[in-house]
């Protein structure tokens, strides 16, 4: 594993004595100027960052680098995100890395992955857990068969939290869910996120306790059209947009070639009839 140097965090995120001090030089730096004036806009510390840790971020090469990959991740450390790519290019890859670095940067603070289904859920935490080195003693796994006693016990003595939407909302109204303790959000297929979906209720619920996480959105196909993709951005709280289109130089290396097979299946002589009688009316 590699690490990357962090250039400055925003203001929200600031360490726990971020404030400037002014040295003995009769006239103040530009940097010093500029980290006053960001302490006098938040003085807030941020609650459970280790300084140490944070210091640096980490990124794998024991697989082999794809530089948009590494791009996007460092993006989506720094601001809320939106990641767009074509199934299959690794958007998983990009979350499982900044979910790590959350993990480490905040040694007590929690880090979820929604998905919105069972089957979904569980193949997230199993690739997330390849890629990187996440201790399975502090990963949980709740869907609906997981019983509301048993999820207060995990959220309790877990880190990791791979989870549907609907989950989510039920622990955050219920109190059971320690939502000050999140740090990092990621939500797969991100497009739902429209209207009153439960993706958009986690995060106008979670947003009510603190306001010290991060989101990170994936999707392959962000909306159908403008309106759509700026209802998806305003739901999780979008800063930025990370995006490569399928025809992107960036990720051709990577592409593959997609053959199409066309097969017609008949309906059957029950389908048919009512097809005929739908016809006829």
């Amino acid at each position: 594993m590699s690490g990357g140097r962090q250039q400055t965090l925003p203001q929200a995120w600031r360490a726990a004595g971020g404030g400037a001090q002014r040295r003995d030089t009769g006239r103040d730096s530009d940097d010093e100027l500029l980290l006053a004036a960001a302490a006098a806009a938040d003085p807030s510390p941020v609650q459970g960052f280790s300084e140490a840790a944070g210091s640096i971020w980490i990124y794998p090469t024991n697989l082999p680098v794809r530089p948009y990959q590494e791009r996007m991740a460092g993006a989506a450390l720094l601001a809320n995100t939106l990641v767009c790519l074509p199934t299959g290019l690794g958007k998983t890859f990009v979350a499982a890395v900044v979910m790590y670095n959350f993990y480490r940067w905040f040694p007590s603070g929690k880090v979820l992955f929604l998905a919105p289904t069972k089957p979904l859920v569980a193949q997230q935490m199993e690739a997330c857990g390849r890629v990187m080195g996440i201790p399975c003693r502090d990963m949980a796994e709740m869907t609906g068969g997981t019983q509301a006693l048993d999820r207060r016990e995990l959220w309790n003595t877990k880190r990791v939290f791979f989870l549907t939407p609907q989950i989510m909302v039920n622990d955050l109204s219920r109190g059971t869910c320690p939502a000050v303790e999140i740090k990092c959000l990621v939500i797969d297929e991100a497009h739902k996120a429209l209207g009153n979906h439960a993706y958009c209720q986690v995060v106008r619920e979670l947003s009510k306790y603190t306001n010290q996480f991060r989101v990170l959105a994936l999707s392959a196909t962000p909306g159908s059209d403008t309106k759509a993709v700026q209802q998806v951005i305003s739901n999780l709280l979008i800063a930025q947009i990370e995006m490569c289109a399928e025809d992107s130089p960036e990720i051709q290396p990577y592409s593959h070639e997609r053959q199409v097979e066309k097969i017609v299946v008949p309906l059957g002589e029950e389908l048919a009839e009512i097809q005929n009688t739908y016809i006829k009316v």
